[in-house]
Order: structure tokens, then sequence, then C-alpha cells
């Protein structure tokens, strides 16, 4: 290589490396309201918003964390422990979701902030599905709504009130009869959502999540669900056999809800969580949403089972009919369920009670958690446990 060529492809590579970096700039103002390297006890854009209603929030009813308090003193400051020790050094996920305790009974809870404006339709169908109708209906898995409120400065935002969830796949799976559970719960809530003529729209799995008030009866940090509260340690949690939980869809902010009579609706298509949607690769063209659901809730289980997972094989065959490119033949969410039914007939209680292994274990973590799920496996046998759990039904 000449002196010129390697004086160019030197200049290229400073030139990409320029470029990542402005694009990194670029990204973090966006999101943290600067680019510049905050100190820990700086809130940054996403935090200033909810520190500056916090008083509006009180008045309703919410507490925020201490962090976000007009009068916080970082807990660092009077103590010795460092700042990553503590719990309101840990800055928000999220712009829009916030964790709340209730006042008026000490319910840790999750608050959202929506724009009308931006997503007119996602408080309406929300609150459609938490109606006192079909809140109690078993087979509804959409997240309840306790309460929405109003702000003063504001008349195009809302803030909603959810139950305090966390991400379906943690704590990881013991078994695979957990999956096959957690599965069936997630076709079943689907189709529910497309019975009652509403199209998700972005049911990919990071808006799928879980009750935890069973597996972790002490809770957990919101910000660093691995710690306890107070950031005393690790949160204690039970296993999903021991104690089934109940698995839900949240964000409704691009769902849209039919008239019956539309057999066949149209939407342009717009980019949800998941890149993969076949039919928005290289088309603009208005489809049926419907389809797109499929796809989205069978990816999920691809990537989350199939992919990442030993012992899920058995799912392949349905799954890669619900993420065929061709929307219009894959199943609907009522064949769907109708064939995950016969698939789990199939399946002895042996494969159930097995342990669903992570496929990036290594050999520590392979024989620490095949000893400890054999010594529970033992005493559910014994017990009679049952090897699919069984999420309680309200009465």
């Amino acid at each position: 290589m000449s002196g010129a060529d390697r004086a160019g492809k030197k200049t290229k590579q400073k030139d990409e490396t320029d470029r990542r970096k402005a694009q990194r700039a670029e990204k973090e103002v966006s999101v943290f309201g600067t680019n510049r390297r905050l100190s820990p006890e700086e809130l940054d854009g996403r935090e200033a918003w909810w520190c500056a209603h916090y008083e509006q929030l009180k008045a309703r009813g919410y507490l925020l964390r201490p962090r976000y308090s007009p009068e916080w003193v970082p807990s660092w400051k009077i103590s010795k422990k460092d700042w990553v020790e503590c719990e309101d050094g840990k800055r928000l996920g999220f712009a829009q979701i916030i964790d709340a305790t209730r006042i008026s009974d000490g319910e840790v809870v999750t608050l959202k902030r929506i724009n009308h404006a931006v997503h007119p339709h996602e408080v309406a169908i929300a609150q459609y599905f938490s109606s006192h109708a079909l809140a109690s209906q078993a087979a509804n898995h959409c997240v309840p709504i306790h309460d929405v409120l109003t702000l003063d400065d504001d008349n195009n935002m809302v803030i909603i009130v959810m139950p305090l969830l966390r991400p379906y796949t943690d704590p990881r799976f013991d078994t695979i009869g957990e999956g096959v559970a957690c599965i069936r719960q997630l076709f079943e809530g689907l189709h529910y959502i497309h019975k009652h003529n509403v199209a998700h729209r972005d049911c990919m799995n990071r808006n799928i999540m879980l009750d935890p008030s069973e597996l972790y009866p002490d809770s957990f940090h919101p910000m660093e669900i691995s710690l306890n509260r107070d950031y005393s340690g690790l949160a204690k949690h039970f296993t999903r056999t021991q104690r089934p939980p109940k698995y839900y869809f949240i964000d409704f902010g691009i769902s849209r809800r039919y008239d019956p009579s539309e057999a066949n609706p149209r939407e342009v298509p717009i980019w949800g969580g998941d890149k993969d949607v076949p039919e928005f690769q290289d088309s603009n063209e208005p489809c049926n949403p419907f389809p797109t659901d499929v796809f989205y809730i069978g990816n999920a289980i691809k990537k989350d089972f199939i992919q990442t997972k030993r012992g899920f094989e058995f799912m392949w065959p349905l799954v890669a009919d619900m993420i065929q490119a061709d929307p219009a033949k894959r199943p609907t969410m009522e064949e769907v369920v109708a064939r995950f039914d016969s698939i789990c007939r199939g399946l002895s209680s042996w494969k159930l009670r097995s342990r669903a292994v992570d496929d990036d274990e290594d050999v520590f973590e392979l024989v620490a958690r095949t000893t400890s799920h054999w010594t529970r496996r033992i005493g559910f046998v014994t017990r009679g446990v049952p090897a699919m759990p069984l999420q309680r039904r309200s009465t």
C-alpha cells in the first residue's frame, strides 16, 4: 500500500470516528437533554420534568422517590457510601415512565405520561380493557389502568397509573413448563385483544411484562430490578412454578380499535420496536395490522425461547408459520391458540418439568442451576405441584 493510500485510509477512519462521535452526541442530547457529563446529583432532561411535577403528583396522591423531590439532598452527601451504592443515585430508564408510591395505601405503582396530540388513542384503548365489564375476565392480559391524572399546566398531557411490573423474561425461566405457561397466556391475551377488534401494533417482547407481586413479595427497586427496594441486597424471589405470575401487554400508543364491520382494516405502516416485520421492509402500502401482530408475538417467542433456550424446538413449526413473509399466510390468533393447545396436549410431564437451559450458560452456571433445579423438582413431584404452573384466576 502506497503512502497516499495509507493517508487516505487514515482520513476515512478519522471521518468515520468523527461521524460516530457526532451521532452519539446527538443521541445523548435527545435522550438526556445534554451531552455534557452530568454529576450523579444532577437531574438529566428526562428527570427534570418529573421533578417539576413532584408537588402536583403529591397533591393527587402519588409520591415520587426522594431523588425527584425539590428538597432532595443526595443520600451519599450525608453518609459514607459511594453514590453507586445509593438508591437515589439511579437515573430513570425512560423519560415517560417513573415509579411512585400511592399515598393512600403505600402501594408502589408505575406512572406513564402520554401526550394526547401524539398518541390520541392510547388512554381510551387502555381504559377500555380496564373497564368493569372486561377487567375481571381471565383472558384479558392488558395492563390494568388504576387512574388517569390530568395536569394543571398542560392540557395535552395526561398520566396513567398502572401496577409496578417487570420484564416478562425476568427472573429467568426455571422449567419448560414455566415457559409454556407464559406462552399460553401471551397467545390467549393477544387473541382476546383481537376478539375485541383492537390491533396492538407493537406487541413485541419489550411490551410484554409480568405482575411480580407474588414472585417478589418484598418487591424490588424499580430502576435496578435485581436489587431490593433500599439497595441493601439482591431482591429475593420465588420461581414461576412456586408463584405463577400473570403476564400483561403494555403500551397501546399506536394501537387502533375498529368497528366490528371492518373485516379487513388497512393502516399505513408504523414502525414499532421490532424492525423485522417483512411487510414494512420495502413498502409503505397500507396493510392489515392484525397479521402484523401475529408476526410480532411469534418473533418474540422465536427470540426469547427458541433461539436462546434449549428445549423449545417443539414451538418452531407454529412460530415459523406466524412469522412467514406473506401476512396472508399467517394463522389468525384464534388458529394460533387452537394449534398451541394441541401442541401442549402432546407434551409429557417429564418434558414440562425439564430445566429451561439458557444457551449462554457457562459450566459453573450449568452445574449450580441444574443442582438447585433438581432439588426443587423432586419437591414439586412429591407435593404434586403441576408441571405447567397454573396462574390463579380472579374470583
